[in-house]
């Protein structure tokens, strides 16, 4: 299983004990964790700007990413231009599932399936995991 990490999804992540950063290690374990260079880019540049005491804990989960080139074409789907990048990226590296806490701009795709990535929010995935793999205990 490959799953993309949005940008807002490595910042929440990068909170130290979080409930956020225990998904996200979670997802470690279960699948292959996907960002792209644009995603990456925006979470680093938010953390450095937001919340710099985090940065070390952002680069510890970047690292155990599977790090790809943005891309960008014609989706079947409704998005603001920024965002179109973003699940092309996930939809060219095969990932299953694209996830994102951003409500604003995903909210109506959440459930959905885009071109073979499921659309979900944080919580969705976590029930995506717990369904397949038990309770991540």
């Amino acid at each position: 299983m490959r799953v993309f990490l949005d940008a807002n999804v490595l910042f929440s992540a990068s909170n130290p004990g979080s409930n956020i950063e225990k998904l996200i290690a979670w997802i470690f374990k279960q699948a292959v964790a996907v960002s792209s260079d644009l995603a990456i880019t925006e979470a680093r540049r938010n953390i450095l700007a937001k919340r710099a005491q985090w940065i070390l804990s952002f680069e510890k989960i970047v690292s155990k990413i599977d790090q790809i080139d943005s891309v960008s074409f014609a989706l079947p789907a409704k998005l603001a231009e920024k965002d179109i990048p973003l699940l092309c990226s996930a939809i060219r590296s095969k990932c299953d599932y694209f996830v994102t806490g951003d409500k604003r701009d995903f909210e109506h795709l959440f459930g959905r399936q885009v071109q073979g990535v499921h659309i979900v929010s944080l919580l969705q995935m976590a029930d995506v995991l717990a369904e397949k793999f038990g309770n991540g205990s």
